[in-house]
């Protein structure tokens, strides 16, 4: 339950992202192209033929294009939402992933992923180093070592 109330919609976070989406130089015509072709050829109840040829229509800015299109989808609910987030990360995984939307979500999780990756590099270092130097000593100072680590 905590995990739904920490997540919006797909509606509400394409919301949040049609600024960044709308204004990255990334999201050029081929791009936008490729994603309507994907919802209108995989789940043409999410958009029409007719819709589709809208959002390809190249007389119009792709700026302007893409605008409509996420409020087209907007409206359209939930479904058509994720779909198209879904695309976006098949298409351009670096855009999906630089959403604001996929930034808040990835935040503490990348923190604690790494702060475990530098622990855990810690520990190697220092046991591993210590297992080297075990191996090349001799027995009796092996032996030393051993009491030394047990009264630990």
């Amino acid at each position: 339950m905590a995990a739904e109330e920490n997540t919006d919609g797909y509606p509400e976070q394409l919301q949040s992202d049609s600024l960044f989406l709308c204004s990255d130089q990334r999201m050029d015509t081929e791009l936008v192209d490729r994603l309507v072709l994907q919802l209108n050829r995989i789940y043409p109840q999410i958009l029409s033929d007719k819709e589709a040829h809208r959002f390809r229509n190249l007389s119009v800015p792709t700026k302007v294009r893409l605008a409509e299109l996420l409020k087209h989808l907007h409206r359209k609910g939930e479904e058509a939402c994720h779909e198209f987030y879904r695309a976006l990360h098949i298409h351009t995984e670096d855009i999906y992933f630089s959403l604001p939307s996929r930034v808040r979500q990835r935040g503490p999780i990348f923190f604690l992923t790494c702060f475990s990756f530098v622990v855990g590099i810690a520990i190697l270092y220092y046991y591993g180093g210590e297992s080297y130097l075990l191996s090349t000593t001799n027995p009796y100072l092996l032996n030393s070592v051993f009491r030394r680590v047990l009264r630990l």
